[in-house]
């Protein structure tokens, strides 16, 4: 009799297991088919356009004066926010200097101000800035912490060993950061530019506010003045052409080198470098960057708020707009959470080549921006699910595609580290696959989930474009709540939204920030 109960326990799990996944990867193929919709969407209205038609609309100088904006853009935002990232990590994490800590953390916190209030307190202080010289110098502080945070993270990991055996060859400190050091960042550069190049062209409000022109602020202007949608279809396939050059551009020169340590024993804790007299005046960068990152922000919102005194704080509008944007948050934060279960476990427990393909999916969708997912959602539920149109499900829907990663890299990383073994001994006491999951991996996970919601939430509080078109009637989160007042000119009554916005931000950002640390073991 024992023989006979160790053989239904041993055979069991093998015969649950695999309806398990199968169930997994049968969720997990309908959500990559649904976050593929738009980019579906963009090639079937260029096919129906057809190729005259198309062409007319796509090689014209207007499209051409976009693409010269939008390659300026690109080609001076990303390198200074390279150059600024480099020397913050590199002085927040490798060298003496004062108040680290405080300083590291200050270089994330830009973060929590989103791209148009950046926009909106920079005018404040500068009312005639516009054009690229605006676009580049907003862009570089609101969007330098997606490179200092992989940056500073990479700096933790590398191990001095290998900066020791270039400096005992005779190499100065100059010459052993760039053949040695900076190689070993390529990784986190390409990435973290990568992720600044997408969000330069989805960004629409921060342009928008110092008429600056790109396509996304010329989509938007298309859609709105005239609902001309051929010509907003077409310029969102430029647009989508543009996001897959630069992700060509970054797998191109993130190549497929050997970045791990390769050897017995483990890395040491990076030596920190002495600043000697030059300690106090490198603070001038950090503080330098606190001041145009955060100060101008803090003064902006500060000043509307004393000038525009009690009055502007009307509760009923103030309060109805922060409901409305924490319950769409906290709806949209876990429906994309619980998407990206399904992949995010078959990534760890099924790597194959199918659900590599399948998160690659994820990411592809992801790249494409709000205005190109929301012009496709409004087009497919204006043609064919009508009562869908300027409802919650359409704009959570917007928000799942558009934040996948987010939570997806946050769930993977949690669920890498539960043993398969507890979700088998679950199976072979007698609990269903589901059930089995559910008792194991999902409970212990939950801290990743957490951390998934929160990032996707932080994305759905500071998003503007997808919210504008697709937020059912009545809808007024605090980002629409903001535009409008900015857009009447009203930038005392805009202040509050700005505040609550940051303010609500910080505790999300803190959260990235700590996650960061704790994979270093800090």
């Amino acid at each position: 009799m024992s023989s006979i109960a160790d053989t239904r326990v041993s055979v069991a799990p093998r015969r649950r297991m695999p309806a398990a996944s199968s169930w997994t990867l049968t969720v997990a193929v309908a959500v990559a088919l649904v976050a593929l919709l738009p980019l579906g969407f963009v090639l079937w209205a260029t096919v129906v356009t057809g190729w005259e038609a198309a062409s007319q609309l796509i090689f014209r100088s207007r499209v051409g004066d976009l693409m010269v904006n939008t390659i300026f853009l690109i080609f001076f935002t990303i390198p200074i926010c390279g150059v600024l990232a480099v020397s913050l990590a590199w002085l927040t994490e490798r060298s003496d200097l004062p108040g680290a800590r405080l300083w590291s953390w200050l270089a994330v916190a830009p973060l929590a101000v989103p791209a148009f209030v950046h926009s909106y307190a920079w005018i404040g202080m500068w009312p005639g800035l516009h054009g690229l010289f605006a676009g580049v110098a907003i862009s570089v502080v609101a969007y330098f912490p997606f490179l200092y945070l992989p940056l500073a993270a990479a700096f933790r990991l590398l191990d001095p060993a290998l900066e020791d055996q270039a400096a005992s060859l005779g190499l100065t400190p100059f010459a052993v950061f760039r053949r040695v050091v900076l190689p070993q960042l390529r990784l986190a550069l390409c990435g973290g530019a990568l992720l600044i190049g997408l969000h330069l062209l989805a960004e629409y409000g921060l342009y928008a506010m110092i008429r600056f022109d790109t396509f996304t602020t010329a989509i938007i202007d298309q859609f709105q003045s005239t609902y001309n949608g051929v010509a907003a279809h077409m310029l969102a396939l430029v647009l989508v052409i543009c996001c897959f050059v630069l992700l060509g551009l970054e797998a191109g020169l993130r190549g497929s080198r050997r970045y791990a340590r390769l050897g017995p024993g483990v890395a040491r804790r990076p030596k920190i470098t002495r600043l000697g007299r030059w300690r106090y005046p490198c603070l001038l960068l950090p503080l330098a960057v606190a001041a145009f990152s955060l100060g101008i922000p803090v003064l902006t919102i500060g000043r509307w708020l004393i000038a525009g005194g009690a009055e502007i704080w009307r509760a009923d509008e103030v309060g109805l707009a922060l409901l409305q944007t924490l319950a769409i948050c906290l709806i949209g934060g876990l429906a994309t959470t619980a998407a990206a279960v399904p992949i995010a476990w078959l990534s760890v427990r099924r790597p194959t080549r199918a659900t590599r393909f399948l998160e690659g999916c994820y990411y592809l969708a992801s790249s494409m921006p709000g205005v190109v997912v929301a012009l496709a959602l409004v087009t497919i539920t204006v043609r064919v699910m009508l009562p869908l149109y300027q409802t919650v499900a359409t704009i959570v829907l917007a928000y799942m595609v558009m934040f996948l990663p987010r939570a997806l890299v946050s769930l993977r990383a949690s669920i890498a580290q539960v043993p398969v073994e507890l979700e088998q001994a679950a199976a072979s006491l007698g609990r269903s696959p589901g059930n089995a999951l559910w008792s194991t991996t999902v409970r212990l996970a939950a801290p990743g989930a957490a951390a998934g919601v929160a990032l996707a939430s932080l994305g759905i509080m500071n998003e503007l474009t997808a919210t504008q078109m697709l937020a059912p009637n009545g809808t007024r989160t605090l980002a629409m709540a903001f535009w409008a007042l900015t857009g009447e000119i009203d930038y005392a009554g805009a202040a509050p939204y700005a505040l609550l916005m940051v303010l609500f931000s910080m505790p999300l950002i803190w959260l990235l920030h700590y996650q960061s640390k704790k994979i270093a073991g800090r």
